[in-house]
Formats: C-alpha cells, sequence, structure tokens
C-alpha cells in the first residue's frame, strides 16, 4: 500500500477492501498460546487455569508474576511481527483470554493488563505491516467443551447462563470502544469455535452482540464463527452487514492419527477431491450470500517422521491452492509452539523443554492432550468403555462429535490430564525468578527453530529469504 493511503478495511461484496478500494486477502497466523494458553502449544496438561493454579502455588506468587511476565514479552515481540511480514503475510488473528481482562470474582470489572499487552502486539503488527483480527478464544462459562476454551469439563456453561453472555457482551463493548480508531485492526472475532446444542441460540447471541457492538463501532468489519466449531452456518439466515463469516477447515487427513496422503484415514480415502469437497461445504453459507470466504484456523500436525510430514506437507499445499482458487483468505495456525504444528518452535534443547522433558513424555504415552496425541497407549482402558457404550447405549450421539470423543474427552482429557497438572508444576519446585525468566526465554524468536518447509508453503507474497534459524 502506498504512504498515506487509507487502509481500514469493510466488506464490498466478496472481498475485502480499504477505503481506496484496494481489495486485500488476509493471509497470516494466528497466535495462540499468548493471552490464551493451550495445552499442547507450551506443554502443560489439561487446561490453562489449572496449570496457572498449580504454578502460582509451586512459585509462590512473585515468581509465578516473573515467569508470565517474561513469557508475555518474549512469546510475541516486535521481532516475531517483522518475521510473519518478511514472509509476505499481512494478518496475525490474536487469541485471547477473557481472564486478562476480568476476573470471575470480579466480573465486569474490567483490568489495564490485558489491554495492555493487546496494545503492544497490535502496535508491533502495525509496525511491519500486518493487521490484526482479535479474536475472544476463551469466554467466561466456555462457548463449547474444548480445552482451548479452558473449559475443565465437558460441558459448555455460556449457552445454559445469561450472565455469561453478558459478560462477553461488555467486554466486545470496552474492546470495540480501544480498538474503533485503529484501521490496523481488521476486525473483531466475536467468539471462536462456539458449539451450542443449537444454531438458533449462536445465531440469537450473535445478533445481540452484533448489535451492541456496532453500537459503539460502526465501522469495524466482525467476523462471526459457525456453530459446532466453525463448521456449521445452516441457520445463520440473512448476513449481517460488515460482517465475515469465518470457517475453521482442520483436514482429517492432517491430524496425528493420518495416514498416507493421498490414502485412507480413519476407513475414509483422502485426496485432494475430498479436501476441496470439505471446504465447500463449510463455505457453503458464505459463497451462497456472496460473501467473503476467510478460513479462520486450518493446519495440519508434525510428527517429525519425514514420510509421515511429507503427506502433512501435501495436505497443507493442497489446501492453500483451494484456498487461492476460491479466492478466500487464511490464518494458519499456529505461529509458535513446542513443535508440534507451529511456524516457529522452541527448541528440542531449549531450557524449557529440558524442565519439562519427563512430563511431556508421560503426557504422550497417556495420550491426555486432545490435539496432537493418539491413544494407542490407553486403549487398555478405552476399548472395554466403548464396547459398553456401544452395546447399552448404541444410539447416544453427544454433541458435537459424538460418544467416542465424549469418552476421550471424560477419560484422557479430564480423567488422566489432571493429575498430571500438579507433576508439571513440581517441575518448577525450587526456582527463582532468574531461573524461570531464563526458561521463559526458550520462546524469543532468536532462540526458537523455525519450520523451514512450513515457512516456504505459506509464503503468500514476496520471497524474501527467510532469516537464518535451523530447523531441528
Amino acid at each position: 500500500m502506498t504512504a498515506g493511503e487509507d487502509i481500514a478495511l469493510h466488506v464490498s461484496g466478496t472481498d475485502l477492501v480499504t477505503r481506496a478500494g484496494q481489495a486485500v486477502v488476509l493471509r497470516g497466523v494466528g497466535l495462540g498460546g499468548w493471552l490464551s494458553m493451550e495445552n499442547f502449544i507450551t506443554g502443560y496438561p489439561a487446561t490453562e487455569e489449572l496449570q496457572r493454579r498449580a504454578l502460582r502455588d509451586v512459585l509462590g506468587e512473585d515468581v509465578y508474576e516473573a515467569f508470565f511476565a517474561r513469557f508475555y514479552a518474549t512469546f510475541f515481540a516486535d521481532d516475531d511481527a517483522s518475521y510473519l511480514s518478511s514472509l509476505g503475510l499481512n494478518c496475525v488473528r490474536v487469541a485471547i483470554h477473557y481472564r486478562h481482562f476480568e476476573d470471575d470474582d470480579r466480573p465486569r470489572q474490567l483490568k489495564d493488563e490485558g489491554f495492555r499487552l493487546l496494545d503492544g502486539a497490535i502496535d508491533s503488527c502495525a509496525r511491519h505491516g500486518l493487521y490484526v483480527v482479535i479474536d475472544l478464544h476463551a469466554a467466561p462459562g466456555f462457548q463449547n467443551q474444548r480445552w482451548h476454551s479452558d473449559n475443565p469439563t465437558h460441558v459448555s456453561l455460556f449457552w445454559q447462563h445469561r450472565d455469561f453472555q453478558d459478560r462477553v457482551v461488555h467486554l466486545w463493548e470496552a474492546l470495540a470502544d480501544r480498538y474503533r480508531d485503529n484501521p490496523w485492526v481488521a476486525g473483531y472475532n466475536l467468539l471462536n469455535e462456539p458449539a451450542a446444542p443449537s444454531g438458533d441460540a449462536v445465531v440469537s447471541f450473535y445478533r445481540r452482540l452484533h448489535a451492541a457492538v456496532r453500537a459503539v463501532d460502526p465501522e469495524t468489519v466482525i467476523f462471526l464463527d459457525g456453530n459446532r466449531h466453525a463448521t456449521d452456518f445452516t441457520r445463520f439466515g440473512e448476513p449481517l452487514p460488515n460482517t465475515v463469516y469465518s470457517a475453521h477447515d482442520y483436514a482429517l487427513a492432517g491430524f496425528a492419527d493420518a495416514g498416507a496422503y493421498p490414502g485412507v484415514t480413519r476407513g475414509r480415502y483422502l485426496d485432494r477431491d475430498a479436501v476441496e469437497g470439505k471446504f465447500l461445504e463449510r463455505t457453503q453459507y458464505m459463497r451462497q450470500t456472496g460473501t467473503p470466504i476467510w478460513i479462520g484456523e486450518f493446519g495440519p500436525v508434525y510428527s517429525g517422521d519425514p514420510q509421515q510430514d511429507e503427506s502433512r506437507y501435501r495436505v497443507l499445499r493442497d489446501q492453500l491452492a483451494i484456498y487461492d482458487r476460491y479466492g478466500a483468505g487464511w490464518s494458519l495456525w499456529t505461529y509458535k509452539d513446542i513443535g508440534l504444528q507451529g511456524l516457529v518452535y522452541a527448541a528440542p534443547e531449549s531450557p524449557y523443554l529440558r524442565q519439562i522433558a519427563p512430563l511431556r513424555a508421560k503426557k504422550a504415552r497417556l495420550g491426555v492432550d486432545a490435539w496432537g496425541s493418539v491413544d494407542i497407549g490407553v486403549r487398555r482402558l478405552l476399548d472395554p468403555i466403548e464396547h459398553a457404550f456401544d452395546t447399552e447405549f448404541p444410539d447416544f450421539d453427544p454433541e458435537p462429535f459424538g460418544r467416542r470423543q465424549w469418552i476421550a474427552t471424560l477419560v484422557r482429557h479430564i480423567l488422566l490430564a489432571e493429575p498430571l497438572v500438579e507433576e508439571f508444576a513440581r517441575c518448577f519446585a525450587g526456582l527463582g525468578i532468574e531461573q524461570v525468566q531464563w526458561l521463559a526465554d526458550s520462546f524469543r524468536l532468536d532462540r526458537c527453530l523455525i519450520r523451514d518447509r512450513l515457512a516456504t508453503t505459506v509464503r503468500a507474497q514476496s520471497d524474501p529469504s527467510i532469516p537464518a534459524l535451523r530447523e531441528g
């Protein structure tokens, strides 16, 4: 964009355009694991809040605060924004957790901490020509049943209690008031991956929230995820003005238990046609309504096995080619982690990963993470339970993903994961402020590795040299 051009975006038909009329396709990354943490991204078991509670007990308040202050400063800094810009990307979807902005025992009393951290990320992105989409990834009451909404159960209370919804409206009113005049804020992603019992509940709440945000900020683009984890738009009706509808497009062939691609995974033959078919299913609403297509999350996971990872890169290349064919923008999940999926990842021999190495091995053996782990080590527990449900409750099909996922959530991701939280915290027992800061520095960009194949594949525009960090 030329100097002085107004870069604020709005929806015009199937495109996002600047006020000067230039069409912009948002291509970038999701920033998970920072202002909204996830177990597979930084290595703890179970949920973020359980991790924090255990670490505070073991470290004490001063050391705990010092660790996270350094973690926030290093996990995403100006160098990270510069690196993403060097790849030709133009957008960062910043995942946020409501607890950075208010405490559960003081609802609606907003804290400055979250705004200060978010301000810093937006400023860094703006300096390097990157738009930001603010993504409410974890809402009070848990908008879905999974770990990434910081849900310690298998029940989404958000859709049962009006007060949780009221708090989200209040928070978004404050966010919209703060960022309404910032042209580098491309949009507000109001609720990540909702999973309500019915699409009607999601649509009803979205219309209320949309109106509340518009009363504060009439201009900034709003992004709305579909129900069932951003895959289902069947009850959405007529599109709202200046709104992008966001689908998430994780390909089955890119999961941890996937076979060769093209090839058979979970009894299904998957090739490019199958991947495109699923994309078309998930984006049917956008194509029918003539609104922009944006894939808010997608991306395979990587095992470190060259043959398996070659299949994952084939999946990724096919997805990107499909998105280009249909003019879809995208946000790769995720930017930085400890080696499963990130474009950038902490080095295997980094102080942080050495500190938690025994715990990570036990996590993998028990398959406690919902994302990126497999259940081979606990089939002796799961087989009889699944058999009992198949026999006794053959029609039981709970939302959102059926009884086998429901069993996996209860047994692997809750029952086996929660006792590991204390073991994780004990990895840090006895450490002082300088020691935990040294661990947090493992996430500095200049101490991380870059997944070169992934970086090369997702480069969106020009072909600058990738910084000379080695891949492990």
